[in-house]
Order: structure tokens, then sequence, then C-alpha cells
């Protein structure tokens, strides 16, 4: 029997073992992908990447109609987690106020680790223009920003005060207010379609080993994963207040988004998976019912976001890898 092409194979798998995606497609190719979100008009996607000539990662804005790929960042530094604002500016995270070089990269020669480089502030970028706004100047790893739907607000992660907290602020940097209130390791705040609340991951120590842990990832700034580790998906009122766990699943669970129905979450899980390292999409109410696997992809597939009418999904997948640490922005349908 001849063998199916790949393309072939992977519509296959969409149709009978992942019902919720249609019509799915590889947007990028041959770099190290992350990270794509919406436009707020449907039309483009912005992301991080390492693509061939980069020093370290780069913010890149896609055209969906065209399929152009324009980097907007200016290639200085180590850049992270944009997002678009309603009129079209973009708010990420760079490095390049403590030198036009990248950061070392992390030691990992005892195990992995996930830098939070505490040169990391946040800037406000508009493409059309390229005027640029430095939003932070601080020396506690200021990204993982996101928007309020509005475009008032910014949420975004931070060790600014020694310890892992949400913060929000103005869209011009002012009337900083810090979110969380417990003692955790806590990101990846996303806002709900009304603004009136906040998704997020957070790890939150529950017995020695893990305040061990925490403190470690505290004094190492870093997310160090260990076995047994922890991190369930959170939901708050916008200012912090009526924090709940909408998840209890006992695995590494991260990058959570709403629907724009705001009643359903789409994040990222270990839970179901079949190797070291492989993640898939899962679905849940947002009052912790109904979960749901959405994703089944014997590798990794992570960090989902909708189209703002719901109707589409972007996320990043190592589907189609021809190289080690190759991961692609996969778009498909969304069938409710």
């Amino acid at each position: 029997m001849k063998p199916i092409p790949a393309g072939m194979l992977l519509l296959a798998a969409c149709a009978s073992a992942e019902p919720r995606l249609s019509n799915l497609r590889q947007l990028t190719s041959g770099g190290t992908h992350a990270e794509a979100y919406w436009s707020p008009d449907g039309t483009k996607l912005v992301f991080q990447a390492l693509r061939e000539g980069d020093p370290a990662d780069q913010i890149y804005v896609l055209d969906l109609a065209t399929g152009a790929v324009r980097r907007i960042s200016d290639g200085k530094g180590k850049t992270t987690c944009a997002y678009f604002l309603p009129d079209g500016r973009i708010v990420y995270s760079s490095t390049k106020a403590a030198g036009d070089a990248p950061p070392p990269p992390p030691d990992r020669s005892k195990g992995y680790v996930w830098p939070l480089y505490r040169e990391f502030d946040i800037y406000l970028l508009d493409p059309a223009t390229g005027e640029e706004r430095r939003l932070t100047d601080s020396d506690g790893y200021d990204a993982e920003t996101t928007v309020s739907p509005d475009g008032k607000r910014l949420v975004f992660m931070s060790q600014r005060d020694g310890a892992f907290g949400l913060y929000t602020m103005n869209v011009d940097g002012s009337d900083l207010r810090k979110v969380t209130r417990r003692r955790c390791y806590t990101g990846g705040a996303f806002f709900s379609p009304d603004g009136r609340q906040l998704v997020y991951r957070s790890f939150c120590p529950k017995d020695a080993r893990d305040e061990d842990m925490l403190n470690k990832m505290l004094d190492r700034r870093a997310l160090i994963p260990f076995k047994g580790m922890v991190i369930e998906i959170y939901v708050a009122d916008a200012d912090g207040g009526n924090e709940r766990a909408v998840t209890s699943m006992g695995k590494i669970n991260f990058a959570p988004t709403f629907h724009p129905d705001g009643k359903r979450i789409i994040f990222t899980s270990d839970a179901m998976a079949q190797t070291r390292g492989g993640y898939n999409l899962f679905l849940v109410n947002a009052d912790g019912t109904g979960l749901e696997q959405v994703t089944r992809h014997n590798g990794f597939d992570g960090f989902p976001h909708f189209s703002p009418d719901g109707k589409r999904l972007v996320f990043v997948s190592d589907r189609n890898a021809t190289r080690p640490h190759e991961l692609n922005i996969f778009l498909a349908d969304w069938r409710d």
C-alpha cells in the first residue's frame, strides 16, 4: 500500500479525531513560531518567531488574505508576547533597552528551565508609522501582555516586587495596579469579552516541596517544571477579586483564552499527553463544567486563540515539523 501524503493524513485526523476543527491548514514553515493572536478585524495575526536571520525571537505580522509576513520589531534584543489593540497598534515586550544583543540562553545543564528575563519591558508600537513608546522600566520581567476589549487597559505578568504577579495599567502606562493577591506563579492572563474578568494560569504551592520550588523559581527568575507540578486555569474579576479555579486536572495547564461568547475557555494541557513534552488543546465552560479534549495530536498543540467572530481558531503546533524545535502556526475553522 502506498503511504498517504502527510497533508491528507492531517485532514483525515482532523475529520475523525478532532471534530471541532475543519479545514486545518498550516500558515508558516521552517521556524520556531509562538503565540499567534488575531487582530480585532480578523484579517491579521501577530506573533513572535525565531526565523532565518534572527538572532533571537522577533515580532511579526501575517496578513491572512495574502499570506505576507512582515517583521515589525527592529531586530534588537529578544522580544515576546505581542498583542493587537483595537486601533491597530501593537503591544509587545523586548529586552532591547539593555542592549542590542539578546540575553544569554539559560543554563539547562541541570534540567529544563524557561527564563523570565528581568530585562523585558513593555513597548507600544504603531506599525503604520513606526512610532514606538516604552511603557515600563522595571527590574522585573514585564511581559505576557494582552489588552482589554475596549483597548483601555493592559494586563501583564511581572516580578517587579520580588514575587510573580499580574498587573493592569492604562495603555499609556499610568494607573498601575497589582491584581493577584496570593503567593503563586501566575501569568498568561486574558480579558473576557466583556472586560470584566481575567483568565490565567497559576501554580499555587500546596506543600513544602511546592514552596521550595516556588522559592527556587523566584530566585532563578525562571519557570522550572518538576515532576508532579500542577498548574491550573483560574478566573477572577479584572481587579483580582472572586478568584476561583476553573480546572482541577492535576496537570500542567496554560495559555487559556475565552471564546468570544464569554462562556467557554480554551487552553493547553498535558493531561492526555502520549509523549514527554506533549500538549493538546482542551475546552471547558467558564464554570468548570463540560471539559472536552479538542486536539489529539501526538506532539505539541498550544497557544489557542479564537477569531473575533469565533468561527476560526489559530494555534501553534509541531505537526509536520521537519527539524527539532520547529513550531508553526495552524488555522482551522471552528465547529460549534
